[in-house]
């Protein structure tokens, strides 16, 4: 087993926002998280990734077996889990290839199988073509490509992605979706936190819906959550 949480809550000084989040993500499986916005899907995500606030009042997150629960997230790095954020966050002062080098490298069992520069340019190859500009004159469908490139430069075993499709043009989401689709098909872990539900539903095959109580209301393959339309409506408003 990959990752497993257990009881999971966690929160900010004037509120509790996960109540008890319970899931696994095995070894090369992909998974979406989805649920309304406000739910806690950006709270998980942090947690995991051991990204302080929120805080974590009790619970266990297990990777591979490690109690990574408060670990510093630079630790949990290590370990192998790599996060995409919210709002992509590439260092907009630096080039597109300073932000691809500049992240830790991380000691990985098969060196030849690691990620390098050219591989993300053979991966992105719009990104080989602005190699020397600056990361804050990309456009955004660029920089979400720069974001997913420098995460995946650290050797992760699972790739943790929040709300990847955020204000992207269909032809950009395209290209994310088609890579994503790669990526999953390699054998990386995925964990998709995501409000565009029919992209999500096209690259997973696992789906948990986060519910208001902070918790996983329902867990099961994307098939069976397009079929069910009271469900859709209830916890996804669609």
């Amino acid at each position: 087993m990959s990752l497993r949480v257990t009881g999971l809550h966690a929160g900010y000084a004037t509120a509790r926002v996960l109540g008890g989040i319970d899931f696994e993500i095995a070894d090369g499986q992909s998974v979406a998280l989805l649920g309304r916005n406000g739910m806690g899907k950006t709270t998980l995500v942090r947690t995991i990734c051991g990204l302080r606030p929120p805080v974590v009042t009790s619970g266990t997150i297990l990777y591979n077996g490690v109690d990574i629960t408060h670990l510093p997230s630079y630790r949990i790095a290590r370990a192998g889990i790599a996060i995409v954020p919210q709002g992509r966050r590439v260092f907009g002062s630096l080039t597109t290839l300073e932000n691809l080098t500049v992240v830790p490298r991380r000691r990985v069992a098969v060196p030849g199988e690691r990620w390098s520069v050219e591989r993300v340019f053979d991966f992105f190859p719009r990104l080989a073509e602005r190699r020397t500009s600056m990361a804050r004159s990309l456009s955004g469908g660029e920089q979400q490509m720069l974001a997913i490139g420098r995460a995946l430069m650290t050797d992760p075993t699972l790739l943790i992605m929040d709300e990847p499709s955020e204000g992207l043009a269909p032809s950009i989401l395209d290209v994310i979706q088609d890579r994503l689709e790669g990526l999953r098909a390699s054998g990386l872990s995925i964990l998709v936190a995501e409000q565009n539900v029919d992209l999500a539903l096209d690259i997973v095959e696992h789906v948990l819906v986060i519910d208001d109580s902070g918790t996983i209301a329902w867990s099961g393959a994307p098939a069976d959550l397009r079929a069910d339309e009271r469900l859709l409506e209830r916890h996804l408003s669609i």
